[in-house]
């Protein structure tokens, strides 16, 4: 269904030590710099870019919205959440673990990015 994600920042180098803190800890690598400055992330078949806004007013986050990185095990979701913290990023909600509701079993860690977009690692149970 999606091609890829992209989020706005208005520090680059914040970004870029946050996310690729947070990619390390899922097994993936550095981003990719392009030539007009966006950070490219390539994963399991996805696609994640952190840009300055185009139209260059500032960047700002999804009120309402949440971006989710999947994961293999707690153990995953927890060093990401451990990596993301150290790396500038705020945790959020509760802390990882599991919640259950609706007939779903989830494993979720939340933070907000240096920027304030609201990301989290799930795992179905």
């Amino acid at each position: 269904m999606f091609s890829h994600v992209m989020v706005g920042t208005n520090d680059l180098e914040k970004s870029k030590k946050f996310y690729d803190a947070l990619f390390k800890a899922l097994g993936g690598r550095e981003a990719i710099v392009d030539p007009k400055g966006r950070l490219i992330y390539l994963h399991n078949g996805g696609t994640f870019l952190v840009t300055p806004p185009i139209d260059g007013e500032p960047a700002c986050h999804a009120n309402g919205g949440t971006i989710g990185f999947a994961v293999d095990s707690t153990e995953q979701a927890d060093a990401w959440h451990k990596a993301g913290i150290e790396a500038g990023g705020t945790a959020i909600e509760d802390p990882p673990g599991w919640r259950e509701g609706n007939g779903m079993k989830l494993y979720l860690a939340y933070l907000r990015d240096p920027d304030g977009n609201k990301i989290c690692t799930m795992m179905r149970g």
